[in-house]
């Protein structure tokens, strides 16, 4: 957890700085943060409307051009023909519904997380009905 924490710092997302690391046999095999995708204006530069309009958390979500930490990773491995299945996700919050059902789909077989992300009961649900181990530390 202490290397996603790290990673976060990374993140150029003015609302929340989050990170993800994925491990496989005790070996780190992928990170991400969350941030605006490669070749678009940081969202620390104004390249997130709905993050640089400040509005309420939570709402209007759809219009977020930022990439979450848990996608990024996921994004990151596939990228690099790096294969997650029965892999360990390491996230500073709980992953949102979105990159629930991508960690689910991905073959991920654990997720540790450190801080509850809001509105995160139905992903968690998710993850133990798929027979995903999920730890909060």
């Amino acid at each position: 957890m202490g290397i996603a924490k790290v990673a976060a710092l990374r993140s150029n997302c003015i609302k929340r700085k989050v990170a993800a690391v994925i491990i496989r046999d005790k070996r780190i095999i992928a990170t991400g943060y969350n941030g605006t995708p490669r070749g678009i204006k940081n969202c620390n530069e104004g390249g997130c409307p709905r993050c640089n309009s400040f509005g309420s958390s939570g709402k209007n979500l759809e219009e977020c051009l930022c990439s979450h930490a848990e996608e990024n990773s996921i994004v990151q491995s596939a990228y690099h023909g790096v294969e997650i299945r029965d892999s360990t996700l390491y996230t500073t919050f709980s992953p949102c519904l979105m990159c629930t059902k991508m960690i689910i789909n991905s073959g991920i077989k654990e997720v540790v997380y450190n801080a509850a992300y809001p509105m995160a009961d139905l992903p968690l649900k998710l993850l133990a009905e798929a027979y995903i181990k999920v730890r909060k530390v």
